[in-house]
């Protein structure tokens, strides 16, 4: 399966065309959900400190939101090939890319323009048995009040008054397969699609890695466990997996995972790098 970047089916108009189809968010209020996807230059300083830093990255592509205050959810995720590196950004309102251009991409260059499109056709496109290629990087992490061996930090927080359950990652590549199929496949479908079979699965693992940064003094490091799957799934309910797609899956969005992308079934991409 070829990189993929994800399903625009045509750039957005300037201005909302009253007769397009609106959502609702999954807070109520009505969107209208934009996919961009922005090219990144790897070999200009600015873009390497955005690849390289994860809050940075986060910061930039909260910039392209005007809406303030920021109250929507914003996916992203960083796709990189050998000669070329795109951000994907999932909106609820139109952003401009203009800095982030500037910044990290191409001004002026051909080639180098961010493409912006409404989701809503997307969307739309959800019904029950299609089928789509798809891919998603995500941060592979389990709740559980029970674990096996805790450490003494573990033990406190799990003794403690608020009683909350640990976040643990799945570090291993079998566990992280493990852990997606427990959600999406054989009688599991929480995310509104299923892979199939977990004996003969249509996904796979095409990337994977830990991560550990600070976000700022005085602060708990972040722990990242990220896992970036391809493959093809069915939709078994619409409306779940529309929430799926503008929510996000699992925990760490704002560091770049979550966001699922979506390609026709055993076709080339819609988005070209």
């Amino acid at each position: 399966m070829t990189s993929q970047q994800g399903l625009i089916p045509r750039p957005a108009p300037d201005r909302v065309n009253p007769t397009m189809i609106r959502f609702n968010s999954w807070d109520g209020d009505t969107e209208m959900p934009y996919l961009s996807s922005i090219p990144i230059n790897p070999l200009r300083r600015g873009a390497q400190r955005l690849i390289t830093n994860r809050q940075r990255m986060h910061a930039a592509i909260l910039g392209g939101v005007a809406v303030q205050p920021m109250k929507e959810r914003v996916l992203w995720r960083l796709d990189t090939a050998q000669h070329s590196s795109h951000v994907l950004v999932l909106t609820q309102s139109r952003p401009n890319w203009d800095h982030l251009v500037e910044q990290a991409g191409w001004p002026g260059a051909d080639g180098g323009s961010p493409r912006i499109a409404d989701y809503s056709p997307v969307l739309a496109m959800l019904v029950k048995g299609r089928r789509f290629s798809f891919r998603a990087t995500l941060n592979t992490v389990s709740s559980s009040h029970s674990p096996i061996a805790p450490s003494s930090t573990q033990k406190r927080r799990l003794e403690a008054p608020s009683g909350q359950a640990l976040h643990l990652g799945e570090r291993s590549a079998p566990n992280q397969f493990s852990w997606f199929l427990r959600r999406a496949a054989d009688d599991h479908d929480q995310w509104g699609f299923t892979v199939g079979s977990s004996e003969a699965p249509s996904v796979r693992i095409v990337e994977r890695g830990h991560e550990r940064f600070s976000r700022r003094r005085g602060q708990p490091p972040v722990s990242l466990d990220v896992a970036t799957f391809e493959g093809e799934l069915e939709v078994t309910e619409p409306g779940v997996m529309t929430r799926t797609l503008l929510a996000g899956i699992g925990k760490a969005k704002a560091y770049g995972c979550g966001l699922v992308t979506l390609a026709p079934s055993g076709g080339s991409d819609v988005v070209a790098g």
